[in-house]
């Protein structure tokens, strides 16, 4: 395996695996998704997405200093799981998402928003998610950009949106006249793991993050298939599967 010795971390203190398991991937991505967002003590964060990733882009909102982090999704567990850590759950698929933000702004719109989800986002209204399916059916989109249109229309002017949610082409009908005009700053890239791991074991550490509270099924390993399609098909309310060896 080419450069085998520069992605291991060495861990010296008395941390369980879980513990620091997610600072190879997950963890980072969420805390570059806040930390993109120069959060400021007064700010509201919106995250799309409750995933993982979602989650950790959750506490590190939080953790770097946001006033009020609102949590949006479909589904109820992991409304409720963003909901015992502290933050605002929003349901997409009950409530107009612009709509209920500006409610819970007091009309201007959160400061900064987070698109956890990318390429794989559903959308509350049946009619806009056809739209992506058949431009994506017919090879004229590559993405269901339902996430990142309404972060964008929903962020307060000046605001910023980051975008850790992958996205890998081409998508259509994007408000870049809401985006230019209202003076929003749009940051994005693919996660720079390897400089985010030390800092964030740190903080682990210091008791900062509780990594393990998304890890919902722990299964050995010769039972991941069983474990991916928990995941993939939201079944048995499964968050984080961690496989033990």
């Amino acid at each position: 395996m080419p450069f085998a010795d520069v992605g291991p971390l060495k861990i010296e203190s008395d941390l369980t695996d879980e513990q620091v398991l997610f600072l190879s991937d997950i963890l980072p991505t969420g805390y570059m998704g806040a930390e993109m967002c120069d959060i400021q003590p007064s700010d509201v964060v919106a995250v799309w997405g409750a995933g993982p990733v979602g989650q950790f882009a959750m506490d590190s909102a939080r953790a770097l200093g946001a006033a009020k982090v609102i949590a949006i999704d479909k589904e109820p567990y992991r409304l409720r799981m963003a909901e015992r850590a502290g933050h605002t759950p929003v349901n997409f698929e009950e409530v107009d998402v612009r709509s209920r933000l500006l409610e819970l702004t007091g009309g201007r719109g959160p400061d900064k928003c987070i698109d956890a989800v990318g390429l794989e986002a559903s959308h509350g209204s049946a009619h806009i998610a056809a739209y992506d399916r058949v431009k994506q059916a017919v090879r004229s989109e590559t993405e269901r950009p339902h996430a990142l249109r309404q972060a964008i229309l929903s962020c307060r002017s000046g605001g910023v949106v980051s975008v850790i949610g992958v996205y890998g082409g081409l998508l259509d009908k994007f408000p870049a006249g809401a985006w230019m005009n209202r003076s929003l700053t749009l940051r994005t890239g693919q996660c720079h793991v390897q400089r985010y791991m030390k800092p964030l074991l740190r903080r682990i550490e210091r008791g900062e993050f509780d990594p393990t509270r998304i890890i919902t099924h722990t299964l050995p390993l010769d039972e991941a298939e069983r474990g991916f399609e928990l995941f993939k098909n939201k079944q048995d309310d499964c968050e984080k599967v961690v496989l033990k060896p």
